[in-house]
């Protein structure tokens, strides 16, 4: 295997999906790996990090790891209490994420290991921990510069940037693309045609820079969580529709996109037709964009011309 690669553990959004119906492309919530040589990056804790940890305990080459987390909803930190590097001595874990402070940081993370939640408490872990809080400035991991950027998801919620030996991945698990168009459009009625046009150029100028952080990544990891049908139900959940995801990559200037966060209500044969409508859509943009759903186990190259699945 190639020893620069993008690997997903966890693919679901919102709660574990361990049905026979979704095996195809997994139950787990986000958990993807990034592998640089000999650093290891982990884009969120969900439950797909606790068969990374399995697999880790494997090897001995990798003693410290970088755990980087978008925010502190249960299905992206639900696999902490279970990953086994943690309750081992000898283990170096880094983690990150937003918070005031790398105390409030910990504080956050330990909350959901106390009773009358969890049996046993972070102080348990005999890994050498420590906490980080960049923010939104730019900060290093081994050979990879990241950089957060804040997205539109209740509570405090980052996407990353990570650049690589020339190529760009973006992760932005959580991340409703269209926010600010429902509190507009519910309204439209109350306005006159020139304040329509102020707001229209509001919603455009939103969009732009809901974007930008994705501008000529080779790899993008998005939020596509809805149809357009249930979409319509939950503006505001901090979900994109996948048909927005895509239209926004392609805007961007992205290479390739994964769609990610999948519903846990939909099953494999509805991510199936949701696979042949981003291709459709992305036929329909006449783009060259490389389009494709998360599955767990897959994996991407840094070392290939285009960021696209093994």
């Amino acid at each position: 295997m190639t020893k620069n690669y993008v690997r997903f553990w966890g693919v679901r959004g919102s709660y574990p999906a361990p049905f026979k119906t979704h095996m195809e492309y997994g139950g787990n919530t986000p958990c993807v790996e990034i592998r640089l040589g000999d650093e290891l990056i982990i884009f969120d804790a969900g439950t797909g990090i606790i068969p990374l940890g399995n697999a880790l305990m494997q090897q001995s080459g990798i003693k410290h790891l970088h755990i980087v987390l978008s925010h502190y909803h249960w299905d992206h930190i639900q696999g902490l209490p279970y990953f086994v590097p943690a309750f081992v001595p000898g283990w170096k874990i880094s983690i990150y994420g937003p918070a005031e402070s790398p105390t409030k940081l910990a504080h956050q993370i330990s909350q959901q290991m106390k009773a009358p939640y969890f049996p046993v408490e972070v102080e348990t872990w005999l890994a050498d921990i420590s906490y980080h809080t960049p923010g939104t400035k730019p900060f290093e991991i081994g050979p990879a510069k990241l950089q957060a950027f804040p997205v539109h998801h209740p509570g405090v919620t980052f996407g990353y940037r990570l650049e690589f030996n020339g190529k760009s991945v973006v992760y932005a698990p959580d991340n409703e693309l269209q926010f600010i168009n429902q509190s507009i459009d519910d309204r439209k009625d109350e306005f006159d045609d020139e304040e329509k046009a102020l707001l229209e150029a509001m919603k455009e100028e939103q969009r732009l820079k809901g974007i930008s952080f994705m501008a000529n990544a080779d790899m993008v990891i998005h939020d596509a969580q809805y149809t357009p049908e249930d979409y319509k139900r939950k503006r505001g959940w901090g979900h994109s529709c996948y048909i927005d995801t895509i239209h926004s990559a392609i805007d961007a200037g992205a290479g390739s996109l994964c769609l990610f966060s999948h519903d846990p209500n939909y099953d494999d044969a509805t991510l199936d037709e949701i696979a042949s409508f981003a291709s459709d859509a992305v036929t329909e943009r006449d783009t060259k964009l490389a389009c494709y759903l998360a599955r767990e186990d897959m994996t991407v190259s840094f070392d290939t011309p285009r960021m696209i699945p093994l």
